[in-house]
């Protein structure tokens, strides 16, 4: 992986990027405002599909949101090429690796939910596995974000 960093590090993009001196401060504002409406989408999800809030149906309420989510999720994705374009020296990172498996894992209980919903049936109420879905999405979701901030905790824990 250092070495994989080291070329991107090298590239003419990677180079020219850097150079931008406001390019990575607002890729990573975007990054960030982006997933917080991913997280902000798959908790007003999970809300109904726990039952703490009653608007609607919970297939309703994943129509309603889900097209933020996933739009917000390719901007977080776009931004976080950009990212590891300009600031390469994130490959390394453990915890960078983490947030990455934990993504994965998170958009696939994101994306099964909605056929957890539906599987149900009318939608008033989640059945047990759909909220344990819902529990799985917003947990991975939350612990990608902390761990794209690994090396931010690290550092003021004094690791």
């Amino acid at each position: 992986m250092a070495e994989l960093a080291q070329w991107v590090g090298s590239l003419p993009l990677s180079l020219a990027m850097r150079r931008i001196t406001w390019l990575i401060p607002m890729l990573q504002t975007i990054h960030i405002l982006s997933i917080g409406i991913v997280l902000s989408s798959v908790v007003m999800i999970d809300m109904r599909i726990w039952g703490a809030s009653r608007s609607g149906t919970a297939i309703a309420r994943s129509r309603s949101f889900m097209p933020w989510m996933w739009t917000a999720l390719a901007v977080a994705t776009l931004t976080g090429i950009g990212l590891m374009l300009g600031a390469p020296r994130s490959w390394r990172d453990g915890a960078f690796v983490a947030k990455l498996y934990m993504m994965a894992a998170a958009t696939i209980a994101t994306v099964a939910l909605p056929f957890l919903l539906r599987a149900h049936g009318d939608g008033k109420d989640a059945g047990g596995i759909a909220r344990l879905v819902g529990v799985a999405a917003l947990v991975l979701w939350l612990g990608a974000t902390l761990a794209g901030r690994g090396r931010w905790i690290a550092g003021m824990l004094g690791g």
